[in-house]
């Protein structure tokens, strides 16, 4: 794993995006998820949606059942949807983020580990079906559509910090 950015906390507005989201198993879930990039690009191309970075939102994590992500592009405005591509925005909020090269579960945890020192809390909450998160996701800042070799991806990781209120 090459470490591009360190971990910090970044203040990121909300940004309008499109999306697929679906559950599917962990085990066979990047293939979904490749699947559902060739689809989404197709879709927004057809229409001549101008859109930015490719994302992999994880909405739900749970490494040995089924996992609710979605796959979608970042756009400059809202964009309207059908029933498969919908529209969405990533929310507003305090991250905790880093950006690598190769090595996602290692990214993750060196992530997890590094809020954890801080003292910072993500913001998630854990259910039967497993871990719910505010935001997680990974931008992928590499074009997929241009470097197939996924080992050469630069890859922002974030995930959405709980704010902390006074009282």
């Amino acid at each position: 794993m090459e470490i591009i950015a360190a971990p910090a906390v970044v203040v990121r507005p909300d940004r309008h995006c499109i999306g697929i989201r679906l559950v599917t198993p962990f085990r066979g879930m990047f293939a979904v998820r490749d699947r559902l990039m060739e689809e989404l690009y197709s879709w927004a191309d057809e229409r001549a949606v101008a859109y930015g970075h490719t994302f992999f939102r994880l909405h739900v994590v749970d490494m040995n059942g089924p996992m609710d992500v979605e796959v979608g592009v970042i756009t400059d405005e809202p964009v309207q949807g059908d029933d498969r591509v919908r529209t969405a925005t990533l929310p507003a909020g305090r991250y905790a983020s880093l950006t690598y090269v190769n090595h996602g579960r290692r990214a993750n945890g060196m992530l997890r580990d590094w809020v954890q020192e801080q003292g910072l809390t993500l913001d998630f909450t854990t259910s039967p079906e497993g871990e719910h998160f505010g935001c997680r996701y990974e931008a992928y800042l590499t074009d997929p559509r241009f470097e197939r070799m996924k080992t050469r991806w630069h890859v922002e990781l974030s995930i959405r910090l709980l704010e902390e209120h006074a009282e």
